[in-house]
């Protein structure tokens, strides 16, 4: 139980330290923006160099496609389409459960617009008990509830493809996920386990792509600085971005690590109207030399609630039609949901496993047991007497 009365006395001094913050952020904000004007003016010449120094480079950058000062300003989307989306949730292995297993449930969502037509409001639970399934990653030091996740993540884009290919019709089509399209965590898995995540992925993707479906990763509050570290190029104090020479010592304090910690969506704040979207980037993030053909592109865009961070494949960008429209769906998805799109909080509605369903879930599993003949069916003393209380 939270004790509110002790916390108190820490509180004061939390609103001092936010305070102070908040000051040293505008004032990052304003060298921010200096250098911004800056590499307006010379934007080729940093990407030359951003280009030729990639190697040497100890940041994660990404590469502007479009001027830097571009604002426009998103089209009406057509009133006929069909948004699907997909979201993951799962209950979690516990050696105090009745059963070590895992359960993977995975929201879908199709919401059809001036068609007449019921939505698709569901989920697909799976569950995991072999011990392939169970014991497989910690061949590769990966426990078994990271591995969880993601298998939940490679299984959202193959059921959003499979659910995208199945509803395709002659109107605009827009599948959403929630979050990155770039899976950073597969930096730090073996191959081997890369393997079993990835491969699926890319094949739903390149599904969605033969049947030109739009597909659409959706960051709110994106802590992201891909972009401003583009900036870092122009502040860059040396002849050439060669950090690697110049540089070397991380912790040193240079002029080009003076806005590090700036997100990109505070410099878009001061930049863009509500409905207007900024500059396509191009990430260089080296997990994508795995993504074959799918590299991954992204914008900023005012969606009147906050500065939302839109991830697309490079095959949506570049056409011209697809990309557009796509836009506009989102932009009405945000209105639509009151700030946030709504059929990706449909997807997590309809995923999210609550304590009753979790009860309801083992309550089966047991009576499951019970019938197969096992005995001694139940949880672990330590998890019966944590749900209970003599106070």
């Amino acid at each position: 139980m939270l004790d509110l009365t002790k916390l108190t006395g820490q509180m004061q001094g939390l609103s001092q330290h936010l305070t102070q913050e908040a000051a040293a952020n505008r004032q990052r904000l304003e060298l921010a923006q200096k250098y911004f004007r800056q590499a307006c003016d010379c934007q080729g010449k940093l990407v030359q160099k951003q280009q030729q120094w990639r190697d040497r480079i100890l940041f994660a950058n990404a590469t502007p496609i479009e001027p830097l000062n571009t604002c426009i300003t998103i089209p009406i989307p057509p009133k006929v389409h069909t948004v699907i989306a997909t979201d993951g949730s799962q209950i979690a292995p516990s050696h105090h459960e009745i059963a070590y297993c895992y359960l993977l449930n995975i929201g879908r969502v199709v919401l059809h617009y001036c068609q007449n037509k019921h939505p698709i409001l569901d989920s697909l639970p799976e569950i995991f008990y072999r011990q392939e399934d169970l014991y497989m990653s910690r061949k590769w030091g990966i426990r078994t509830e990271e591995w969880m996740g993601y298998r939940r993540t490679s299984s959202e884009a193959v059921i959003l493809a499979e659910l995208a290919i199945s509803v395709k019709e002659e109107v605009p089509i827009l599948a959403m996920v929630d979050g990155s399209l770039i899976y950073w965590f597969l930096e730090q898995l073996p191959s081997d386990a890369r393997e079993h995540i990835l491969p699926p992925i890319l094949e739903a993707w390149q599904q969605m792509q033969n049947s030109q479906i739009p597909l659409m990763g959706y960051l709110s509050a994106s802590r992201s600085i891909e972009g401003m570290n583009f900036l870092r190029l122009a502040a860059c104090p040396h002849p050439s971005p060669d950090c690697m020479s110049f540089c070397p010592n991380q912790q040193e304090q240079v002029p080009c690590k003076t806005f590090e910690s700036l997100r990109d969506t505070t410099l878009w704040t001061t930049q863009l109207q509500p409905g207007q979207r900024g500059p396509f980037w191009r990430s260089n993030a080296r997990i994508l030399d795995l993504y074959q053909d799918q590299k991954i592109y992204f914008c900023y865009v005012n969606v009147g609630a906050e500065i939302a961070r839109i991830e697309l494949p490079e095959w949506v960008v570049q056409d011209q039609e697809l990309f557009d429209f796509s836009l506009g769906l989102m932009l009405a998805q945000v209105q639509k949901g009151y700030g946030y799109p709504v059929a990706i909080a449909e997807a997590h509605n309809q995923a999210v496993v609550r304590g009753g369903d979790k009860t309801r879930f083992f309550s089966l599993l047991e009576r499951q047991m019970i019938k197969a003949g096992l005995k001694n069916v139940g949880t672990s003393y330590k998890e019966a007497r944590k749900r209970g209380s003599i106070a």
